[in-house]
């Protein structure tokens, strides 16, 4: 069972009321000095005002303090009641613990006079006996409270400024992580404007060159090889879109802020693409809508969009002749992505950066806590996708995990 905390101001509460019990408790056995020469209620004025002051302990402790002094003398002459003497070390403890720095040296200067100016009135007019346990009990009540006040104070403050260094370097440490992502971020920039945006544009020059000749030698439009320049310019001229803007998100500080994510709606412009890219090699493509769409989360049709994307580049890529089937399911709880292919075994050894096509669709689907399933099924290539309508992040691992499993399933039906 947890115990109870309370709040500073409840503590001091506590405090006050538990001491004004225990003097009230003493007083009515009888308890404290000079028993049958002041009547009880003289003895509990001071216990009142000193529980009063443990109120201020926390909030003025100097004023606490300060009045305290008056009240303990008038208990001492009145009848020494323990439970308003403890207060008074707890008033001292709490002006050092905390009040300003200064307090410590006070209190330690005005105990030690204290103790020194009773312990020589006792050895003066009395016994040095009686003078010794003067010092004592002076020390116990005027010097000890306020070096164990002092003695917290100081390791709260130990303790405080650990806490301060450790959050320093926490935060250097985070600044050293993001000036190392900035720099490599700007690296990859560099690279991909200098290597693959360059090729991407020299494609798409080279492609409008030869459409150019292709129309100053009078080539009809269906002709096949037309046909293909156009989508090989499409398709380059898209890609460069791509990349350059994938090079000013890598330049940015807060590149989700302007990112404008693919959307769902179009899957339409895909499928068009695909249907002229696919004509020269006998593919044809469908797709059907199942289910109301409703509002998707911004991360999960992101992902979708790429899912099939990447789906309908492998299903050009690798599938046979026939008819690639895209259907797309919408449900109350998840989004269900399913893409069929004629399927085409035996393509040999896998070339270099095979499959990694289907570990990234893997990877975007279990990044949301969703699920990827590959492989061939009776004569088709069959990638789905499950995603759900929120996000539901699950851990390295389990991307791992899956990513794995994507890549198994690639490897012993062909390569995607």
């Amino acid at each position: 069972m947890a115990g109870v905390r309370l709040s500073p101001r409840q503590e001091d509460r506590a405090v006050a009321v538990a001491g004004l019990a225990a003097g009230l408790l003493l007083i009515g056995f009888g308890a404290y000095d000079n028993r049958g020469q002041v009547p009880p209620w003289l003895l509990v004025l001071p216990l009142v005002a000193m529980a009063a002051l443990e109120l201020l302990r926390r909030t003025r402790p100097i004023w606490a303090v300060s009045l305290g002094g008056p009240v303990l003398a008038v208990d001492l002459v009145t009848g020494s009641v323990l439970a308003t003497v403890v207060m008074y070390t707890d008033l001292l403890y709490a002006a050092t613990l905390y009040g300003p720095p200064r307090m410590s040296r006070v209190l330690h200067l005005t105990g030690a006079a204290t103790t020194v100016v009773l312990s020589g009135l006792t050895a003066t007019y009395g016994e040095v006996s009686d003078a010794l346990l003067v010092v004592g009990l002076c020390g116990l009540v005027f010097i000890a409270p306020v070096w164990t006040g002092d003695l917290m104070r100081r390791q709260r403050e130990q303790t405080e400024s650990a806490r301060l260094r450790a959050e320093q370097t926490a935060l250097l440490a985070e600044l050293d992580r993001r000036t190392a992502v900035t720099a490599e971020r700007a690296r990859m920039a560099r690279e991909l404007h200098d290597v693959i945006a360059n090729h991407l544009s020299a494609i798409a020059i080279h492609a409008t060159g030869a459409q150019s000749l292709a129309r100053r030698q009078s080539r009809a439009e269906d002709e096949p090889l037309v046909e293909a320049l156009a989508v090989i310019r499409q398709n380059s001229v898209q890609g460069l879109a791509e990349m350059r803007r994938m090079i000013g998100l890598l330049r940015e500080e807060h590149p989700e802020e302007s990112y404008a994510a693919p959307r769902l709606d179009a899957v339409d412009a895909l499928l068009a693409q695909a249907r002229a890219a696919g004509r020269g090699a006998g593919l044809a493509f469908e797709a059907e809508e199942c289910g109301e769409r409703g509002e998707l989360a911004a991360p999960v049709e992101l992902a979708a969009y790429r899912i099939v994307q990447e789906s309908l580049t492998n299903a050009l890529k690798h599938a046979a002749a026939g008819t690639v089937r895209l259907r797309i399911g919408y449900r109350a709880q998840e989004l269900e992505i399913v893409t069929e292919s004629p399927y085409r075994p035996g393509e040999g050894r896998a070339p270099a950066g095979a499959r990694a096509g289907l570990v990234g669709m893997g990877e975007r689907a279990q990044l949301l806590g969703g699920v990827l399933e590959a492989g061939p099924d009776q004569g088709w290539w069959r990638v789905r996708a499950v995603l759900p309508r929120e996000p539901r992040p699950t851990g390295e691992s389990a991307r791992a995990g899956d990513a794995g499993d994507a890549g198994a399933a690639a490897e012993r039906g062909g390569t995607r």
